[in-house]
């Protein structure tokens, strides 16, 4: 059995006006052939999950690539590296299957809905030819990808640490799919709702619940998988919004558990918005709590495409005559600078704040620099992201006169790794404030040693909450931004479409074509959409739901 492995993944920030080039995938991570194989066999990540999952098969690596969430990709880039996809799929011969890891919110200048491009290429590339693909938790997932796929198997953790376990599941699948002649029957329900980004934590609180009753539904019935994706809030497309996706032997069994995962779901809305504390709010509990805490900055996340570079949280620190702070700062030509210095001379010039205005003005440091390193380092526990072998790029440490460890480092990377900073020489436990470019993705790593993780609502092209960006695409209507998507009377009526898997011009097969497969393996996968509808109540729509602050991780 041939089984090809493939990953063609960014997060897409349609609000970040910087596009995303060739250029950021061959400074992350670009491999092909058995390059692939031995740069994530080990990796906490889906392609891991691949790689093990087939090891009594013959693995057939192709092509993986990823980015730093930032702007959509250019329209050479995309087509750059999904015609190389294309080039090795058809170079590898006869497959008898194919598994894809995407990310299901990647964005090209000339494609809103890029990932369901993707599947759709190879799709025609492969023919009948099984395939599944995985996704982050959040893609926003259209009927397109639905259809496409014989599959989808979705994370179900945030911060992501199980996605080499969703690697192996679908490995597991594509097999049974080759070995048994079985056919895959697929549910997809859309909700008309958004999940606030720190309400998605799935370690408590109501996401916890949501992902117990999706293994209660997995472990009591013949279904594959479930899936739950609470979607990318920054990404302005029609498909913005949660989905629900099953996997199962049979379409009623699918539709079946689908409506009844999204009723849950949708029942459970007011639990799953928030409210967050604003910078100075934060910053006073921040100085007033023993311990290390955590400051996430919402509004320059780096996982959902923020800059890295924002200086907002660090100059209400400084007004409010904070010490001992640790703060990592992107920032190539203060990196510059402090190389040609060198270790152990003075510093005096601003750091940060370069991106625009939102992000706040630059940050004065004085003070000396304390080491200069290669920014490379090894993540060895599953942490958000899956990466092993990471660079941040050349990296400064500069320690102020004024009590600030600042961390210069030359490219932007997701801070999800204590190893970013041990691997500095920098004990993190030691300091009594940190400031995080991330919110819920970071705290796999940050949780064991803080006393508090304080998301922020502070200002940025990342901005936690949904309201604070203007949409021209999105559906209507969506919970919480509107009122009548507000709890429906009686029973929710879920509408489907069905139909087989589009082609390459987006249309279905022909009829011998599809009579074809089934006699090779069983047919192909059904897709079913449906959009929770009915009267809305005259209610208002509740005022988010503040996040404790008092508890660890909170």
């Amino acid at each position: 059995m041939r089984i090809g492995i493939a990953g063609l993944l960014h997060e897409s920030n349609t609000f970040v006006g910087t596009p995303t080039e060739l250029r950021h995938f061959e400074e992350a991570f670009l491999h092909s052939g058995p390059d692939l194989l031995s740069v994530w066999k080990d990796a906490h990540h889906e392609l891991g999950g691949f790689i093990e999952g087939c090891e009594n098969v013959e693995a057939v690596p192709l092509m993986a690539t990823w980015a730093t969430p930032g702007g959509p990709l250019t329209e050479e880039t995309y087509e750059a590296l999904a015609g190389r996809l294309i080039d090795k799929i058809r170079a590898a011969g006869q497959l008898d299957g194919l598994l894809l890891a995407l990310h299901g919110s990647m964005g090209a200048a000339h494609h809103f809905d890029t990932d369901g491009e993707t599947i759709a290429r190879v799709r025609a590339a492969i023919g009948d030819t099984p395939l599944v693909v995985t996704l982050d938790m959040h893609g926003n997932v259209s009927q397109r990808m639905i259809e496409a796929a014989d599959a989808i198997v979705a994370y179900r953790t945030y911060p992501h640490i199980d996605q080499r376990q969703r690697g192996l599941d679908a490995a597991i699948l594509i097999q049974r799919m080759v070995d048994d002649d079985a056919r895959c029957h697929v549910a997809h329900r859309k909700l008309p709702l958004l999940i606030h980004i720190v309400q998605q934590f799935t370690t408590s609180g109501p996401m916890a619940d949501i992902v117990e009753e999706l293994e209660r539904i997995e472990a009591t019935s013949v279904v594959h998988c479930v899936s739950i994706l609470p979607g990318y809030i920054y990404a302005d497309v029609v498909d913005l919004g949660v989905s629900i996706i099953v996997v199962a032997d049979n379409q009623t069994l699918a539709d079946d558990s689908a409506d009844a995962f999204a009723r849950y779901v949708f029942e459970r809305r007011d639990a799953l918005n928030a409210a967050l504390p604003n910078i100075e709010t934060a910053v006073a509990v921040a100085i007033r709590t023993e311990g290390t805490v955590c400051l996430m900055d919402g509004g320059d996340n780096i996982g959902a495409g923020g800059p890295g570079d924002s200086t907002l949280i660090l100059h209400a620190l400084r007004k409010r005559g904070a010490k001992n702070v640790l703060s990592i700062i992107c920032d190539p030509e203060a990196v510059r600078r402090c190389g040609e210095l060198g270790e152990g001379a003075r510093v005096m010039f601003d750091v940060g704040g370069k991106t625009d205005a939102n992000h706040g003005a630059p940050f004065s440091i004085e003070g000396e620099v304390r080491l200069l390193a290669d920014g490379r380092f090894t993540e060895t526990e599953a942490r958000h992201g899956g990466m092993r072998d990471q660079d941040q790029g050349t990296t400064a440490v500069v320690v102020t006169d004024d009590g600030f460890t600042i961390v210069l480092n030359s490219l932007r990377i997701m801070p999800t790794s204590l190893t970013q900073l041990t691997s500095l020489g920098i004990d993190p436990a030691a300091y009594d404030v940190i400031t995080v470019k991330g919110v819920t993705a970071p705290r796999a790593a940050y949780d064991p040693i803080a006393a508090k993780c304080i998301a922020v609502d502070s200002p940025g092209i990342t901005s936690a909450g949904p309201e604070t960006f203007t949409y021209q695409n999105r559906p209507k209507p969506l919970y919480p931004l509107e009122l009548d998507a507000a709890e429906p009377a009686g029973p929710v009526p879920l509408g489907r479409t069905r139909g087989g898997r589009p082609g390459a011009a987006g249309h279905l097969r022909p009829a011998h074509r599809r009579r074809r497969r089934r006699r090779r393996r069983a047919g192909h996968a059904h897709g079913a959409r449906g959009l929770l509808t009915g009267p809305a109540s005259q209610r208002r729509s509740p005022a988010p739901r503040p996040v404790d602050q008092g508890a660890p991780g909170a």
